[in-house]
């Protein structure tokens, strides 16, 4: 037996006395036994593992929770044009974010400052108007400067007289600006005098005037750009240093209107992102209402874009609509011009990004300032389409007038919302069959999801396409999620010959205008904080290294018994009745049986809603409520039947019929007409956070009594529609918290040991380097906080802290302290 043998099999009977030794030395004793698990990891750094190429890991933009107008676009005037309108929110008016003093009147008319800058202020003679930025307010710092800057037209002429203040005094000199004649833009400079979060921008005429246009820039922009980045939001972004910046949606993709802003298309508001409403100069391009509510000025445009993702050393990777709508609005474009459109839209895309300055949008593109092109190679068709058969025959006409004139770009393809189901086998097969060269990939689960996952990719077909994980995220930005999700990154490492391209979503979020969450960075107008999430993203990021060396590591032992709950019934949006719930053992013998004939005595209203008996049956009245659920029984209970006889009454989805529910963060819930009435799915909870198990499309009719039928039987579950079976699953997928991967660094040659370690226990674990000849000292880097801790603006307890090791051999021994993720880079000799 070689020494490499006999190490192996004496690391598969436990710690040697030595390697015990070792580790009582690295690390404090722990207070008891049950506190660590013991783990053997053995490398193999003679076999050779996937390569991992330079765009592994990247990020994902999109103009949700503020990220753009309010955020990464260092606009510091909201509603700067005055284009604000109710079709962008309910409670919009041209005058959002402003306040007159005077005679202030938003016009829409023949004196505009251009044709697709529709709206422009008129400013009575003494009148004043005063801008509240965002959040609090304007944020200035003091000895800083800020380039303000307006478009103006006085025929007579007029003094603007411009001021920066807040309630305390004057926060920099006022100035004045001499308008005469047509519309002309003028400019001018302050200098903060003192800081302030509360910053009010004020602009008064002395006689009448038309403004557009009114803006306040810091001078102190990413990389001092013109129309640049907020500098903060840009240098995280930049730390992370990403493969590739994938942008600018996401659901602003391929939702809303795919006709253009013009007269002919009656200025649509509600339109899909189209590049070319958002190049050029700011004043003359298009506004849009945002999909997640509210509005876009689009100066953050598609040229932004790309110059910052070559300011960060990414790769560029837009997205454009395939005419198909997703995110809940799920409808095909049938108008074959206007398909024809934006294919060649796309074409013209592709020009302006890689053309010589001499081409049509080439010389768009230097006229903005970058005569080099961009050297795009990779471009996205769609996003999350819930009608795959619809979308892949219009990606194919993408795809092929694309091929014809640019065979070097890689076309993206996608498979839904949804890592499973209906819509993502079939999306996926039609991937296959037409022969895609990479499919986009989205899914947010819960932290349990991924620990079961992490072997996702290992089954996948190596001769398909490849795979492209534009979206993910464990629902919640605390440092379980963050551990859950790095223990799933080994794998995504593990099967890098596979999975070319992974981002987190969303990047960002303003933490007074938030539609999603979690998100990586969050700010507000004065300072900004990496999420445990970013964390975890940048310390992957930051140490891939360039192929996988490949490794095992022992598993860590666990018992798996029945599902056990209490039932529940819930309804989201949508008012619902339920009658003759019955629920029964095994042997046949009557747990719950109740037709409400009583009343509800037996439920208790653990959720929102208004639930009372009408009429022999229990009923949810209120359309607007989510999450309404109320439950019966005992949470021990387990191999039971279900029966409910449910109907919807009213509302945008169905019904939610729960079982195995230990409370209201734990459970199973049968979603019948989920996400706006379009599919069925098992959804599992834990912790509060949400992943689905098995998921159909399907509706559900207002006013149609269902028979619902739920047997549970150990940890397999059987569902039935109407007597009919309509699915099944088995949940007895281990959530393993022990996952590690290595990798080698070409240019240092170093192996990376990266684990993960998402349980409460420490892990004591014996490591065989298997014969690697190494430095006796390795540098560490470790994430370790409480699972429930959060990074906040005043407090980040999840922060990377480095340290050396020393006594490293081909065979010793380390503690992974509870929670945590370490990157052990030991460099060999």
């Amino acid at each position: 037996m070689s020494r490499t043998a006999r190490s192996r099999a004496r690391l598969r009977l436990g710690l040697t006395a030595t390697a015990l030794l070792t580790a009582a030395a690295l690390v404090p004793a722990p207070a008891h036994a049950e506190d660590v698990t013991d783990y053997t990891l053995t490398v193999d750094p003679d076999a050779r593992g996937a390569t991992i190429g330079d765009t592994m890991y990247g990020v994902f933009f999109e103009d949700i929770n503020r990220a753009a107008d309010g955020g990464l676009y260092a606009e510091l005037v909201q509603n700067r044009s005055f284009e604000y309108s109710t079709a962008d929110h309910g409670s919009y008016t041209p005058l959002t974010s402003w306040t007159a003093a005077g005679t202030a009147e938003v016009l829409n008319d023949a004196g505009r400052l251009g044709e697709r800058n529709r709206n422009y202020l008129s400013l009575g003679a003494g009148s004043s108007v005063t801008n509240a930025g965002y959040n609090t307010g304007i944020r200035v710092e003091k000895g800083k400067r800020y380039d303000f800057s307006v478009w103006a037209r006085a025929g007579g002429g007029t003094t603007l007289t411009v001021g920066l203040k807040d309630a305390a005094g004057q926060l920099a000199s006022t100035r004045q600006v001499a308008v005469k004649g047509g519309w002309t833009k003028y400019r001018a400079t302050f200098t903060a005098s003192r800081t302030s979060n509360r910053g009010r921008l004020t602009v008064a005429s002395s006689s009448a005037a038309a403004l557009d246009m009114v803006s306040l820039f810091p001078r102190d922009t990413y990389r001092n750009q013109p129309n640049g980045l907020r500098k903060d939001l840009a240098e995280k972004i930049a730390a992370l240093k990403p493969g590739f910046v994938r942008f600018p949606g996401g659901c602003l993709v391929n939702t809303g209107s795919m006709e253009d802003y013009s007269e002919a298309s009656g200025w649509q508001r509600k339109r899909s992102y189209q590049w070319k409403d958002t190049v050029g100069p700011v004043e003359e391009r298009a506004t849009n209402a945002n999909f997640w509510g509210y509005n876009q000025s689009y100066g953050l445009g598609y040229y932004e874009y790309f110059r910052f993702a070559e300011d960060v050393g990414a790769m560029p990777l837009p997205v454009v609509p395939a005419l198909v709508t997703g995110c809940g609005q799920n409808r095909a474009t049938d108008d074959e011009a206007l398909l024809e459109r934006h294919i060649q839209d796309t074409l013209d895309l592709i020009e302006f990004a890689n053309g010589p300055a001499t081409s049509t949008w080439g010389k768009v593109r230097a006229e903005m300032g970058h005569p080099k092109p961009f050297g795009l190679t990779h471009i996205g068709v769609g996003n999350e389409e819930n009608l795959p058969r619809e979308f892949f025959a219009r990606f194919q006409r993408f795809r092929a007038a694309i091929e014809a004139k640019h065979p070097d770009i890689t076309v993206i393809s996608n498979s839904g919302p949804d890592d499973s189901g209906t819509t993502f086998e079939t999306a996926w097969q039609l991937n296959r069959e037409g022969g895609v060269d990479m499919v986009d990939e989205h899914y947010y689960n819960s932290p349990q999801w991924f620990l079961q996952n992490n072997d996702r990719y290992d089954a996948y077909d190596r001769e398909g396409p490849k795979v492209f994980l534009g979206e993910y995220a464990s629902q919640g930005n605390a440092w379980k999620n963050g551990l859950a999700e790095a223990a799933f990154m080994t794998g995504l490492e593990r099967n890098a010959d596979l999975v070319e391209l992974a981002s987190y979503a969303p990047l960002l979020a303003n933490e007074d205008y938030v539609q999603w969450a979690p998100d990586m960075i969050w700010f507000n107008n004065h300072a900004s904080w990496g999420s445990a999430n970013y964390e975890v993203q940048k310390l992957f990021m930051n140490n891939v290294g360039d192929r996988v060396v490949p490794s095992t590591a022992s598993t860590t032992p666990g018992v798996s018994g029945p599902i056990t709950g209490a039932v529940g019934l819930s309804t989201w949006a949508t008012s619902a009745a339920y009658d003759d719930v019955k629920v029964t053992a095994a042997d046949g013998s009557t747990l719950l049986s109740d037709d409400f004939s009583g009343g509800a005595a037996q439920w208790k209203h653990v959720g929102g809603g208004s639930w009372s008996v009408q009429d022999g049956r229990y009923v949810q009245t209120d359309e607007a409520a989510e999450n309404t659920m109320v439950t019966a029984g005992d949470p021990a209970w387990h191999d039971y039947d279900l029966h409910v006889k449910a109907t919807k009454e009213s509302g945008k989805e169905g019904f939610l019929v729960a079982f195995g529910v230990r409370d209201t963060g734990n459970h199973y819930w049968w979603n019948l007409g989920g996400w706006n009435n379009t599919r069925s799915a098992v959804e599992q909870a834990v912790d509060g956070g949400k992943s689905t198990l098995i998921s159909r499309a399907g509706s559900i009719e207002t006013g149609r009594s269902y028979d619902i039928d739920i047997k549970v039987r150990g940890r397999q579950v059987t569902l039935y529609l109407d007597g009919r079976e309509w699915g099944g699953f088995t949940d007895d997928k281990p959530a393993e918290p022990f996952r590690q991967v290595v990798t080698e660094d070409a240019r240092t040659g170093e192996l990376i040991v990266k684990v993960v370690n998402a349980q409460p226990a420490e892990a004591r674990t014996a490591i065989d380097l298997g014969g690697a000849k190494v430095a006796p000292t390795a540098r560490v880097t470790t994430l370790a906080a409480d699972a429930d801790a959060v990074n906040t603006e005043t407090d980040t307890p999840v922060t990377p802290v480095t340290s050396t090791l020393r006594g490293v051999s081909d065979e010793f021994a380390y503690t992974f302290p509870a929670h945590s993720v370490t990157f052990l880079r030991i460099r060999q000799r």
